[in-house]
């Protein structure tokens, strides 16, 4: 035995052939292992076969040669398959993964019984039939590296190399197990069908669950790292071997399917963890890893096929029929893999992406063997050379002698041939449409070659060149046609040829899309999470670009449509805040998606019409490409609508990320070019690395309302005497519904009433399906249920949400209860209810109208009556009326039940949206010259009929309208109106309207607070005291000014209060204002949101000297709820 110094050599020497190897045979398509192989043959064949050997390089050699198989498969066989799996896409690893388990699962037990019963028939060796068996089964165990290499330096199809290398991961593992069944039985042991079962079940599906159990805790230890590549790899490399030895020696389970399961895992999830140049080192780290292990693999293959020939020559000489039955079991091995591919086939083709006849003939062909057939024959021998009565010393041999054999065979002749095999299936030609596209690459190439000769015309230094000779150089432009063909300008006639070219443009685009969501990963746009995702959804479309349009979108709704189970989470009794977190996180998730999915299309689309210009068939790709993205900004404009706080924590966190990453890259170039010493740019970019984790383990939440401030900013609560608001807020139960929730069915028993905090409900009815609601929508600050739960019948309607909605549910018996309590009140809650009864009954009229503007309506142009058994009702042609309980008769001695629709007789019916071929079908619209009561009934009247009348000449002229300017109405649609006054009310009041103003000024007026909640919001409740004492100091002045009792006037601070201090609405965005010089000094009352805001952008104008007075912050979160909090000192 030499030097232990001695090994080293022999790597070193090993590396050298390999890069001479690779270097030579590059761009000959002849697999660089073959030759590894052969020079292995070589090294061993002058060491062993000649007197002298290789000296120091032979004592290394021998070494090598005389390891311990075990730990040869130990050293070499983790890195091998962690990187084979690693690299491997993992959408085509589940597409092909039922094809892989066919053929490393059945067709392993095939292969093993065909070769034991091959040998055990036609070898001359009196061999049990476990030992038989035990031949077969390591001989089942495929290495197809170079046949793989080779489909991928070619451009085969992605699917055939999936299938190819994942049988290989997968083959060895149960290859394995397979022989240490075998070799168990063959030493002694015996199993029974239920044993056999056992053992393999245990040892398979133990390595899975142990591969699963390492990927989850280093995958989430590596999202501790930051911006830690050494660290990052180190972990990859330590997590593969020490899985491996964890499975083999500690629970002797699979350690070939651990490491397999731990590379797929990471795979999968772990990817888009590296990103930038941790990716691009990671790649290469584990590129030169599997090339170092392959080289020494191949080499000491070949030494080790030299030695087990030329050391027991004698035997051989002795024996020369083992070199025909060599010849023989190759056969053997390619008649069982040809068996095994075709009893599979029927299978084969069926699932997964499918197999063709052509590609069956490559997949027998890459049946390869190498070193873990190898490595297992080696500890056959090991076992036989040792003292045991069940193995004799020849059989170990001439295990070596076959295996050794028929991995020389199968990689000599397989592998060198695959490739001619390739090219007469035609498996290795590019299709028409891509040759196209190369063709016009190449003119387009040619153009930028122009533009770089242009830019690069004179040199200040050097002058300028000889074009000529340049052009001579660029051998790949030359042979071009004068006129370039655009590659979609075909006959209109070649449908296929069509067809072929939007699937060619649809991948393309994708592919676009893919590169833009890495992109957007680095940018720190998206996190890992969304990434996986989103490039989930990507593959999953590739599949289906020839079969149907662009459709990466339906992979996404699901992740960004709230699942089934979080209907179970609102009903579970798990905390509301524990709730609300997961579904602000799941929203937070779907506004990610949909943000980079619009602009990954959007760069995608400018690639492609970039590069081809307005073809009819990428115009065709871009439209689908457009029409994919419809439902994704819906999404974003309801949260924009409904949570707009979310976007802009979303857009806060990317430009924070921005920022820092774009410092960083500052930094870094003034060091490269030499302005700032290294030094100085690791002191200053470490605290910058430092705010960037800060910012991963803590970025900016968002922070939904306080549930106190949003009740009591809800019209029907906060509009409530302070001891029956108590009441209530003891009693509600807060709630985040996900879109296409259902609050409650029509026909159901009202149960209790929900307050629409934040976001959109949609109702829907059989009943009221006749109406052909344009807008059946409710936004916030409705009362929902309330109608039904005062009438104590089935609710009329099913409300669904239509986006994320935060609300509040209140139980009936609370309701009752404080119906009861004052008489004031019970009118009130009747007045709330008419609000979304009117809606639902006459949406062509009241879906024109804001909330607050039908508030207006009721307030000034209704009245609420109340009839007793007897009375005769007629109304005037300028009224409409709403039964809300009791019920009425007409002439034609028809009952009227609540709810119902009173219109006079000889009513223009088209003016509310009906027909009068459709009044026999409606029942709850009736048209009568009067009514008679038959109980006692409650009825709002409605004076609507003017609406469509001329104009009148009257306008408002007492009006705080007339003081300031009217606020402008605002784009959204569910906010349309907010703060405007409606053209439709500018007429004078009816008769029998009971004046707004005189409501409030009665004290407790409940109304008119509501009004003014959904108008202002919580200002009401910070300026009331103020604006009160303005009243009170400036009462002579008042006295002779009249309000607009529709706009009803907002008090005013006391002047001993602090200045207004923070607006509250729906976003985060903090503005600095001086206060008003005088303590007392309020705005104008009816100065609308948007008028407030634009005063509070010019005060942040003012210089420090013109702002002495004390400072106001004003964050601005949500427009329809604003309240002035005084900041902490």
């Amino acid at each position: 035995m030499g030097d232990p110094d001695d090994a080293v050599l022999f790597v070193g020497v090993s590396l050298v052939l390999g890069i001479a190897s690779r270097h030579l045979l590059r761009g000959t398509r002849v697999p660089y292992t073959v030759a590894l192989l052969v020079l292995g043959v070589a090294l061993g064949s002058l060491e062993y076969g000649t007197q002298h050997g290789l000296g120091k390089l032979g004592s290394g050699i021998r070494i090598w040669a005389n390891i311990n198989p075990d730990l040869l498969l130990a050293v070499f066989l983790p890195a091998l398959l962690f990187e084979s799996s690693f690299s491997m896409e993992i959408h085509q690893i589940k597409r092909c993964m039922a094809q892989m388990v066919l053929l490393a699962g059945p067709g392993v037990i095939i292969s093993t019984f065909l070769l034991g019963t091959a040998v055990k028939l036609t070898f001359p060796y009196n061999w049990s039939w476990k030992t038989s068996l035990l031949l077969g089964g390591l001989l089942s165990a495929t290495d197809p590296v170079a046949v793989v290499a080779l489909l991928k330096e070619l451009g085969a199809s992605n699917k055939l190399s999936t299938i190819i290398e994942g049988e290989s991961l997968m083959n060895d593992g149960t290859a394995i197990v397979v022989y240490q069944l075998f070799y168990r039985m063959v030493l002694g042991r015996t199993f029974d069908a239920g044993s056999i079962i056992k053992f393999l079940s245990q040892v398979s599906l133990g390595a899975v669950a142990l591969g699963l159990a390492f990927g989850i805790v280093s995958v989430l230890w590596l999202g501790f790292i930051f911006n830690d590549t050494i660290i990052e790899i180190a972990l990859t490399l330590a997590v593969s071997y020490i899985a491996f030895f964890t499975a083999q020696d500690s629970l002797e389970v699979s350690g070939v399917l651990t490491v397999m399961t731990l590379g797929m895992f990471y795979a999968a999830f772990a990817k888009t963890a590296f990103k930038g140049d941790s990716q691009q080192s990671l790649h290469h780290f584990w590129e030169m890893v599997a090339y170092i292990a392959n080289t020494l693999i191949f080499i000491l293959s070949g030494v080790v096929i030299a030695d087990g020939v030329l050391q027991n020559n004698v035997h051989f000489e002795r024996h020369g029929t083992s070199w025909g039955f060599l010849v023989l079991l190759y056969v053997f091995v390619q008649i069982s893999r040809v068996v095994v591919v075709g009893v599979l086939y029927p299978l084969l083709r069926h699932f997964g992406y499918g197999l063709d006849l052509k590609e069956a003939a490559i997949l027998v062909w890459s049946g390869l063997r190498g070193a873990v057939a190898l490595s297992l024959a080696l500890s056959v021998k090991r076992t036989s050379d040792a003292v045991q009565p069940y193995l004799k010393p020849e059989v170990g041999t001439m295990f070596v002698f076959f295996t050794g054999g028929i991995v020389f065979l199968t990689l000599i002749l397989n592998g060198s041939t695959t490739q001619f095999l390739l090219h007469i299936l035609g498996l290795d030609k590019l299709s028409a449409t891509k040759l196209r596209i190369l063709k016009y690459t190449r003119y387009e190439m040619l153009n930028k070659a122009l533009e770089a000769f242009g830019e690069l015309r004179d040199d200040e230094e050097l002058g300028p060149a000889d074009w000529v000779t340049v052009k001579k150089y660029i051998t790949c432009l030359h042979d071009l046609g004068d006129e370039p063909e655009h590659p979609h300008d075909v006959s209109d006639k070649d449908d296929r040829m069509h067809t072929m070219n939007l699937r060619d443009i649809r991948v393309r685009l994708l592919n676009g899309v893919q590169a833009a969501y890495w992109g957007m990963l680095e940018e720190g746009r998206i996190n890992q999470a969304t990434a996986n995702i989103l490039m989930r959804s990507v593959d999953e479309a590739m599949d289906l670009v020839s079969r149907q349009p662009l459709c990466d979108w339906k992979g996404l709704q699901s992740s960004v449509q709230f699942p089934n189970y979080y209907r179970f989470l609102q009903m579970s009794k798990l905390p509301r805040k524990l709730i609300t977190y997961f579904t602000v996180e799941r929203l937070e998730s779907g506004c990610y998606m949909c943000a980079a999915f619009l602009r990954a299309h959007r760069i995608a689309r400018r690639q492609l019409h970039d590069f081809l210009g307005d073809s009819e068939v990428a115009r065709i790709v871009i439209d689908e490409s457009n029409a994919e993205g419809e439902e994704a900004r819906k999404f974003l404009e309801d949260v924009r609508i409904t949570f707009p706080q979310v976007l802009r924590v979303l857009k806060t966190r990317q430009v924070t990320y921005s920022v820092l990453t774009h410092l960083s890259g500052y930094i870094q170039n003034l060091q490269k070019t030499g302005l700032l010493e290294e030094k100085e740019m690791v002191h200053l970019d470490d605290a910058l690395q430092t705010d960037l984790k800060k910012l991963k383990r803590n970025p900016p939440l968002v922070k939904m309302p306080r549930v106190s401030e949003l009740l009591n900013n809800h019209p029907l609560v906060g509009a409530l005497p302070a001891v029956s608001r108590d009441l209530l807020l003891s009693n509600t139960k807060e709630t985040v519904r996900g879109h296409g929730t259902n609050l409650y069915r029509e026909g159901s028993r009202p149960t209790g009433i929900w307050l629409v905090s934040i976001g959109v409900v949609k109702w829907t009815s059989q009943r009221l399906s006749s109406r052909h609601s344009l807008d059946p929508i409710l936004s916030h600050g409705n009362t929902l249920g309330l109608y039904e739960v005062l009438i104590g019948k089935p609710y009329i309607c099913d409300m669904i949400t239509d986006s994320v909605v935060h609300c509040f549910f209140i139980e009936a018996e609370k309701i009752e209860q404080l119906r009861q309590s004052d008489p004031s009140i019970e009118v009130f809650l009747w007045q709330e209810s008419a609000l979304v009864i009117a809606r639902l009954l006459l949406p062509q009229i009241f879906e024109k109208m804001a909330m607050h503007e039908i508030r207006v309506l009721i307030a000034e142009r209704s009245t609420m009556n109340i009839y007793i058994k007897g009375e005769d009702i007629e109304l005037e042609q300028n009224y409409i009326g709403i039964l809300l309980e009791g019920f009425l008769k007409t002439k034609n001695q028809n009952l009227i039940t609540p709810p119902g629709v009173l219109l006079p007789s000889n009513t223009d019916l088209n003016l509310f949206g009906l027909e009068s071929s459709a009044m026999n079908h409606i029942d709850y619209c009736y048209t009568a010259p009067s009514y008679q009561v038959e109980a006692r009934a409650r009825i709002i009247f409605f004076e609507i009929g003017r609406v469509w009348e001329t104009q009148p000449d009257l306008q408002r002229t007492v009006s705080l309208l007339a003081q300031t300017h009217e606020p402008p109405r605002t784009l959204s649609k569910e906010h349309s109106g907010l703060l405007s006054w409606p053209e439709s009310f500018r007429k004078s009041r009816g008769p029998h309207n009971v004046s707004f103003a005189e409501m409030r000024n009665q004290p407790g007026s409940l109304s008119a607070r509501a009004l003014q909640l959904s108008m202002y919001g919580s200002m009401i409740n910070d300026m009331h005291s103020g604006q009160g004492q303005r009243r009170q100091r400036h009462r002579m002045q008042a006295t002779n000014q009249k309000h607009s009792s529709s706009y009803p006037r907002v008090p005013s601070r006391p002047s001993n209060a602090r200045p207004l201090l923070s607006v509250q609405s729906e976003g985060s965005n903090m503005k600095r204002m001086a206060a008003p010089k005088e303590a007392g000094e309020a705005p104008a009352p009816a100065t609308s949101a948007g008028q407030r805001r634009r005063k509070a952008m010019e005060a942040n104008n003012f210089s420090d000297d013109e702002s002495a007075g004390e400072e106001v912050i004003v964050r601005v979160d949500s427009p329809s709820m604003l309240s002035f909090r005084q900041p902490s000192k």
